[in-house]
């Protein structure tokens, strides 16, 4: 059954027909709202006005989304869903089940989007097979941000195993450094939570535990010593972490505060945006361990009236997966391209190094989809296990008692 408010071929035909004559409307909810996250999202409005486009901009400030949904949520309640969402994973097919999404099909097939698009991130992008949303970069997550002159006045090499971290960390903590930025947020330590986890177990475990919610594998030995792990990590952070925005945890890496950052691409996006260089000012690496964590930005187009929000919504969707696009807005992100077909010419030494794991690790099947960020699971059972972590994080709560607390945590959420 087709859930979608635009799905039958009379309205598309009817859309398609008025959307050129019609002047594009689109109001845009979104979360980019640090530095190098607006500097992205300002590449867009100003692609979209010079095509004739008017941009009313929806900003909801929270790195992770949260607070963006719940004004959604309230939106659509009201009978008044934005012109276009940020969107991905999963949270793209829970509303196209309330049925309250376009379909934007007519625009992919026009555009060729099957073919210059992996796989794996098309069918994320697809409601029971029609189009219901577009890509706009891929974001690595498992990746170590270093500080360079630190490292070199150290004489600290960027770690490939969590025992080197750990050694880089305790030498850091004696020289009166902090060891590791982080930001106190329940998604800040599911993002840390979720890296230990894959290269500590490997990309099999990784997807037996946090895709497929396997209860044996929840409950392994492999499991309490990731969260040993963590607790090791917790004393390598500074005492005002609580609360910390993760570009303000960048930021100390940047200004020579901390060595270290566990964070995503995006992190990248501040560094650029500060002028600073990638293998002079910071260091890049993925964080110990095989396989590659993947988080996908897109837009879900939502149900509205009028053929200037619909024109909108199709010239929209156009430009964010257009080469153009793809290109300047990533190199602003911090991201790489969602197309394959987009060259990397432009791009620097850590996006480039990003591109080659990902073919790499999808040609190997380790290339997997982030709990931590909305791509894996279902919101139920990703807070489920968020909330364990955090709770363990930021307490003495044992490794052991950890893993039972997140068995339960899973089993309890659907």
């Amino acid at each position: 059954m087709k859930r979608f408010a635009l799905a039958t071929a009379s309205s598309l035909a009817v859309l398609a027909g008025t959307s050129v004559m019609a002047e594009p409307q689109a109001e845009v909810l979104h979360w980019w709202t640090s530095g190098g996250e607006a500097k992205s999202v300002a590449v867009l409005q100003e692609e979209f006005a010079a095509n004739g486009g008017t941009w009313t901009d929806m900003p909801v400030a929270g790195g992770g989304g949260d607070a963006a949904m719940t004004a959604l949520r309230a939106r659509v309640l009201a009978g008044n869903a934005p012109t276009a969402v940020q969107l991905k994973g999963p949270a793209i097919q829970e509303w196209y089940e309330e049925g309250v999404l376009a379909d934007i099909s007519n625009v992919a097939e026009a555009e060729g989007w099957a073919e210059v698009l992996p796989a794996s991130i098309a069918a994320h992008m697809q409601c029971e097979g029609t189009w219901c949303a577009a890509p706009v970069n891929v974001h690595r997550i498992d990746w170590i941000w270093a500080n360079a002159d630190i490292l070199a006045a150290n004489d600290i090499e960027m770690p490939t195993t969590w025992e080197e971290f750990n050694a880089a960390a305790e030498k850091l903590q004696a020289a009166g450094i902090i060891p590791l930025a982080h930001g106190g947020q329940a998604w800040q330590d599911a993002t840390v939570f979720e890296a230990v986890a894959l290269g500590i177990g490997g990309p099999e475990f990784f997807k037996k535990a946090f895709v497929d919610l396997d209860p044996e594998t929840l409950t392994s030995d492999t499991m309490v010593q990731i969260f040993d792990q963590m607790r090791t990590l917790r004393g390598f952070v500074d005492e005002n972490f609580s609360g910390r925005d993760w570009n303000l945890a960048t930021a100390m890496v940047m200004n020579g505060e901390a060595a270290f950052q566990i964070m995503g691409d995006w992190a990248k996006g501040e560094f650029l945006a500060a002028g600073k260089v990638p293998g002079e000012d910071f260091l890049c690496g993925s964080t110990p361990g095989d396989g590659y964590l993947y988080n996908v930005d897109s837009f879900a187009m939502f149900d509205v009236d009028g053929d200037d929000k619909r024109a909108g919504q199709e010239l929209l969707a156009k430009l964010i997966v257009a080469p153009k696009f793809q290109e300047v807005f990533n190199l602003n992100k911090g991201s790489i391209p969602a197309r394959t077909d987009v060259a990397l010419d432009k791009f620097d030494i850590c996006a480039k190094i990003s591109a080659e794991d990902m073919g790499a690790s999808s040609a190997n099947g380790s290339l997997l989809p982030s709990y931590a960020h909305g791509m894996a699971l279902r919101g139920a059972q990703a807070g489920a296990i968020t909330d364990v972590v955090t709770a363990h994080f930021n307490s003495d709560m044992s490794s052991a008692d950890a893993v039972q607390q997140l068995a339960d945590a899973v089993a309890n959420s659907y």
